[in-house]
């Protein structure tokens, strides 16, 4: 069906105008396809907030009538008899200070909705890429640096060179294919990817979706060949709130995990691509895989809450089934299938993260 179609059919659904044999029908659509679920939790989300915009304007509309209809005149002289200087400035000056005051108060109105009130670009959420260093490169040095991780690598030893910036990464494929977080890579001139037992390669960014924050690189090292088997597999269902979760990624050099659970269906400002989970996270940590007791990748990190203890976001699995698609579709080179099978299961948390641990790497930037 169209893209109006669909829309028409979630707006009957929602509204409740389906009877009961096409709700059920639906519903089964619903159940069986992924993409039609995604659409119904963008569809709400959206006019949730043409409903919050409607109501900030009604609002407004009821303060401006309330204001015309006051005589601010009348009301001063029947509750003073002897009117003060404050009194006698008002009356003096009633209708500049109420401009003045209607300006400030649309400002401040205005500020709130533009400063994040209805998306995730607010000061309340940081991403978590670590800054390495400050001090800007000349091509000369950048050079010379390039050269000699090159060195490091074809020598097999641990590449030490910090980079501009860090986050995680971890293995999408077998043949070396890594999902990180775009706003790691964003801007790189170079990046390279290093595990825990010191194994580093160079990479090439592949692709790229600022919308979801979804970032693909490809190993393009002599020095590779292959992964083998991956001991994760992708979630495509929801996963279900309260659901013991935990992360692992490189917030300093050496790898760390971190325990919580899923909080929220949704990330911040009801945004239906990611989840909210409690975990402990810090710079470094973007682009790292948040993984169920199963061992099952549920999502990607992405950024936290400032001014929330614990309150962490991570981009939801089943985006990148999308990404995968995106990538085979428009490229005869790249063939994207995500594994769909984990040796995970019934293992303890430890034998899980010694399982995984060298499929998971410190994404490192130079620009």
């Amino acid at each position: 069906m169209s893209d109006h179609q669909l829309i028409e059919l979630i707006e009957r659904y929602l509204n409740g105008e389906m009877n009961a044999e096409e709700r059920d029908r639906f519903e089964a659509m619903r159940r069986d396809n992924a993409a039609i679920e995604s659409r119904i939790e963008e569809h709400t989300h959206f006019t949730g907030l043409l409903k919050q915009y409607g109501k900030r304007i009604e609002l407004e509309n009821r303060l401006n009538a309330i204001h015309q209809e006051i005589d601010v005149h009348t009301l001063a002289e029947e509750l003073t008899v002897h009117p003060n200087w404050v009194v006698k400035l008002w009356r003096n000056h009633h209708s500049k200070i109420s401009v003045a005051a209607s300006i400030a108060l649309f400002a401040v109105v205005a500020t709130l909705y533009l400063g994040g009130s209805f998306n995730k670009n607010t000061t309340s959420y940081t991403a978590l890429r670590r800054e390495m260093q400050s001090i800007k490169r000349t091509a000369e040095n950048a050079e010379r640096n390039n050269k000699a991780i090159l060195h490091d690598i074809k020598s097999n030893k641990r590449v030490i060179n910090n980079g501009s910036f860090a986050g995680s990464g971890f293995a999408l494929t077998a043949n070396g294919y890594i999902v990180t977080n775009y706003h790691v890579v964003r801007n790189a001139d170079s990046v390279y990817v290093q595990n825990s037992s010191g194994d580093a390669y160079h990479t090439k960014v592949v692709y790229t979706e600022p919308a979801y924050d979804i970032a693909v690189l490809k190993i393009d090292d002599a020095s590779f060949s292959q992964f083998g088997n991956l001991p994760y597999n992708f979630r495509r269902s929801r996963s279900d709130v309260g659901e013991d979760l935990y992360t692992v990624g490189f917030p300093s050099d050496s790898l760390v995990l971190g325990r919580g659970y899923l909080s929220s269906a949704n990330g911040l400002n009801g945004d239906t691509v990611a989840y909210q989970v409690s975990l402990p996270v810090n710079p470094g940590n973007s682009g790292g895989p948040v993984l169920d007791s199963k061992g099952n990748i549920i999502g990607v990190i992405s950024g936290k809450q400032t001014q929330a203890e614990g309150a962490a976001y991570a981009i939801k699995s089943r985006y990148l089934f999308r990404v995968a698609k995106e990538i085979t579709k428009d490229s005869t080179d790249n063939k994207i299938v995500l594994n769909n099978k984990s040796s995970l299961s019934g293992l303890t948390q430890a034998q899980q993260f010694n399982k995984i641990r060298n499929y998971i790497f410190m994404v490192k930037v130079y620009n």
